[in-house]
């Protein structure tokens, strides 16, 4: 079989959860906009369960990459691939050293390879101390749906809209977090992310935990992961007695059961983080806070107007693409000048009103 006749294009995306989710949308609409091409998907086995209800000719091939150290272990994986599959293409939806080596090791064999412009100085413009050139880059979302564009040669319309074309069965997650009324609110809240720039401190969580547990027929479902996590959401838990709090940090449902329940939500609060583009591909309205990030760096999440961007303008904001540089001023203002109320005001609206990512497939930002 010749390059031109093989049919399959491996698409490679590795890094961090929120990172992976980003890549769905885009990657579902390729799929059905080209139903004769088969698209193979590389990425960490934790990322790999985020793609729930795929399209027929979507493949997700989990690897561990420590099992593949080195120019020697991208070969024998270039090679086990070869094996599995018929690729005629190589999209790389990373474009980290990995992944660099990887589609070259394939474009030696005559495959033609496609790779995401992330606009690395416009990056390093936009997070400079000074003279910061503050501009809406191109969302992530759209450079991966033009990436896979290029690899296919047609520009998919943008349809996606969630990973459940119709309300999973509660019975997903109901044992963990029991039935919903009718007329109940569910708000979701991930209060965590991986770096300090990120994260509205503590004590300010717990006040704006406080506040909307005060909502009416309100449930709050509070996420995280691990022990140290799960601490800090029993103690707003135990701080707010006679109030329906939820631990989903101790529930342990995985991530599909999860993803279930965020399609069941009515809005959730999040950081810039992972779970901002979680909640995205289950359709839910998201309010997020924003530090040291910020929209302009084309990380926003999917499900998203203007007023559920919670931020200060500031001249030092932003410091950092991914929040994990320190706070030139070493209070995090950017985090600290935004009260509980706001937060508790933004929430309580979003979660009273429709979801505005409906009919907005691509994920587009909008300027802040």
């Amino acid at each position: 079989m010749t390059q031109a006749t093989k049919r399959d294009i491996l698409l490679t995306r590795f890094s961090a959860l929120g990172d992976v989710a980003m890549t769905v949308g885009p990657i579902y609409d390729a799929c059905r906009a080209n139903p004769d091409r088969r698209f193979i998907l590389l990425t960490r086995s934790h990322p790999a369960t985020l793609f729930i209800n795929r399209p027929e000719n979507l493949t997700v091939h989990p690897v561990d990459t420590a099992d593949y150290p080195g120019p020697r272990g991208l070969m024998r994986l270039r090679r086990e691939l070869d094996a599995l599959y018929d690729i005629g293409a190589v999209a790389d939806l990373h474009d980290v050293l990995r992944t660099r080596l990887l589609r070259s090791l394939f474009r030696l064999t005559g495959r033609p390879t496609y790779h995401i412009d992330k606009r690395r100085a416009e990056r390093r413009r936009l997070t400079r101390p000074r003279h910061k050139h503050l501009v809406q880059l191109t969302p992530m979302r759209d450079r991966y749906a033009e990436t896979l564009a290029r690899a296919t040669g047609k520009r998919a319309p943008g349809r996606f809209t969630s990973i459940f074309p119709e309300p999973p069965d509660p019975a997903l997650f109901a044992g963990a977090t029991g039935p919903k009324q009718p007329g109940q609110r569910w708000i979701a809240i991930a209060p965590f992310a991986a770096h300090a720039g990120k994260v509205y401190p503590e004590d300010l969580m717990g006040e704006t935990v406080r506040l909307l547990a005060q909502l009416p027929d309100t449930r709050i479902f509070i996420f995280g992961f691990g022990d140290k996590e799960s601490e800090t959401i029993e103690t707003w838990r135990k701080a707010n007695p006679g109030a329906d709090i939820v631990n989903m940090a101790a529930r342990k449902i995985g991530l599909p059961a999860e993803l279930a329940l965020l399609a069941h939500c009515d809005t959730m609060l999040s950081m810039d983080s992972a779970n901002m583009h979680l909640a995205g591909l289950a359709g839910l309205h998201t309010v997020s806070i924003w530090g040291a990030t910020h929209p302009f760096c084309g990380f926003r999440g999917a499900c998203q107007k203007d007023s559920d961007i919670l931020q200060l303008e500031m001249t030092c904001r932003p410091c950092s693409v991914f929040g994990n540089k320190p706070c030139l001023r070493k209070d995090l203002h950017c985090l600290r000048g935004i009260s509980p109320a706001r937060v508790a005001a933004a929430v309580a609206a979003a979660s009273s009103s429709p979801t505005p990512g409906a009919g907005r497939a691509d994920g587009t930002d909008r300027k802040s």
